[in-house]
């Protein structure tokens, strides 16, 4: 799918689907609109008036035109009130049209949407992204070869030539979130530790970044005895990627993202059972693929900030190999854990690979993981939570979000919690009481970063969408690559 951008008047638009955005508080028909409306037999104002239209956030109605019309159908959305307008609502705006447009086998179509803040560039972007997003199909698995092919072929944003680079933008991170969500939707069958790290290794050789993968054995010089106790009992070797892009001259900033690799959690010995959602931990990997899927388009955008992407890649398996509830794990930074649940393998593998990350100097660390079914619980599906002691920190991180729309919450980090975590014959265990399960998690991983600002952001909920919601679902949502794409960009 092609976007391209217009400079031809409304009146004189020709393609299948010329899509309309329409603000709660003004749908009344006035100037080029009205104009619109008579040229096409008072379709607008009876769509307006039979479907009971009123402009309200993401609804949308739509009707066929003449047969002898140069456009096809016609769909009008709402934008909502407008002191609430963001440009989030241009990118959901463009997201439901894009959807009605597909259904409605229209291979040209044509937006017609008003600037947020005046601001031609940031809508833009937010609305190619939207419908990208939106029109994504992942049929990578698939056999029939006509559900391989999307019906919209060409997207046309109207009153918005000149703003190339705001387009070259919003392609360059929808590739990214498309790799996350291909990432996060393969079976384990098809992404493993292996494979993963070829997918890094590939992004480094398209798009010029530095690569080391480092191997069972460079991690047990480490000392990374917590990462590979959890990958003791897999078949398939842990594999350490550590990704870097570096602008030309010296860098404004330098971050680290690390993300949870877990590309198949079994549970461990700790096995989860009927109603666990076994099936579905391939996700578990979802920090992982939003970490690969920004590193993607960050070195695509090429800021002046340094990054680097980090994740500690294993499968969480069963054998005779396998850790045991009760066995004590030793991290590199020296700190011993006693196991007292082998399904709680996440944050092991982030242990190790925050002490590492920590190591490098950099100005802040952002990690996400797949980690909590409690922050589920605190938040729901589309909410993830974010965990720091450095409000500095956690205001850039809102901001992304409020930025890129992808949702989060900050929540406590109530130190008196970690008593939960302390263990008689070690320095901690590794999972605590039920109640706060997500906070004694965060708690646990900020015991692995000493010198560095750190946040953790968990996402469990938002990595996956049982259906339609938005630009995302059903299926993966690649949640976390705009927001850290944002956050690497801002000053």
């Amino acid at each position: 799918m092609a976007i391209q951008l217009s400079d031809q008047p409304l009146l004189e638009w020709a393609g299948d689907s010329l899509a309309i955005a329409l603000f709660e508080d003004a749908v009344e028909l006035t100037g080029e609109l009205a104009s619109l409306d008579e040229k096409f037999a008072g379709i607008l104002k009876e769509l307006i008036t039979e479907e009971e239209f009123t402009g309200k956030v993401n609804s949308t109605v739509f009707a066929r035109v003449s047969a002898n019309s140069p456009v096809r159908k016609i769909i009008l959305v709402g934008l909502g009130k407008n002191e609430a307008f963001k440009v989030e609502t241009l990118r959901r705006a463009a997201a439901a049209v894009g959807r009605i447009a597909k259904k409605q086998k229209s291979k040209v179509l044509g937006l017609s949407f008003p600037l947020w803040n005046n601001d031609p560039t940031a809508s833009a972007q937010a609305i190619a992204e939207g419908v990208q997003l939106a029109l994504y199909q992942d049929n990578r698995f698939k056999s029939d070869p006509e559900e391989k092919a999307s019906q919209v072929e060409t997207v046309e944003l109207l009153g918005f030539a000149g703003q190339e680079a705001a387009i070259n933008k919003a392609n360059q991170i929808v590739s990214g979130v498309i790799l996350a969500r291909q990432l996060v939707a393969a079976p384990a069958n098809s992404l493993t530790p292996i494979t993963l790290a070829e997918t890094a290794e590939q992004i480094a050789k398209d798009h010029g970044l530095q690569i080391q993968i480092l191997e069972q054995e460079d991690c047990e010089k480490l000392g990374m005895g917590a990462f590979l106790g959890v990958a003791q009992a897999s078949d398939l070797p842990p594999k350490f990627i550590h990704l870097t892009y570096k602008p030309e001259g010296t860098p404004k900033r330098k971050l680290a993202i690390v993300g949870k690799g877990l590309t198949f959690d079994s549970g461990g010995l700790n096995i989860k059972g009927a109603g666990s959602g076994i099936e579905t931990m391939k996700i578990d990997m979802g920090g992982a693929a939003a970490t690969l899927g920004a590193a993607k388009a960050i070195a695509q955008i090429k800021p002046d900030t340094e990054v680097h992407f980090i994740s500690a890649v294993t499968e969480n398996m069963i054998s005779g190999h396998a850790m045991h509830p009760g066995d004590i794990l030793t991290a590199s930074n020296g700190k011993t854990i006693e196991v007292n649940n082998t399904d709680a393998e996440g944050r092991l593998t982030l242990a190790d690979a925050l002490v590492y990350t920590d190591k490098l100097g950099l100005d802040a660390i952002v990690d996400l993981a797949t980690l909590t079914g409690a922050n589920v619980i605190a938040l729901g599906d589309d909410i993830a939570g974010l965990y720091t002691p450095d409000d500095a920190l956690a205001g850039q991180i809102e901001q992304a979000a409020a930025d890129s729309g992808e949702k989060l919450w900050r929540m406590p980090l109530e130190e008196k919690y970690f008593e939960g975590l302390k263990s008689g014959i070690a320095d901690m265990k590794n999972t605590g009481p039920r109640p706060g399960g997500s906070i004694t998690a965060a708690l646990f991983l900020k015991q692995f970063v000493k010198d560095t600002p750190w946040a953790h952001l968990d996402i469990a909920g938002p990595v996956w969408a049982d259906k339609e919601n938005g630009y995302n679902g059903p299926g993966a949502t690649g949640y976390g690559v705009r927001l850290l794409v944002d956050w690497v960009l801002s000053e």
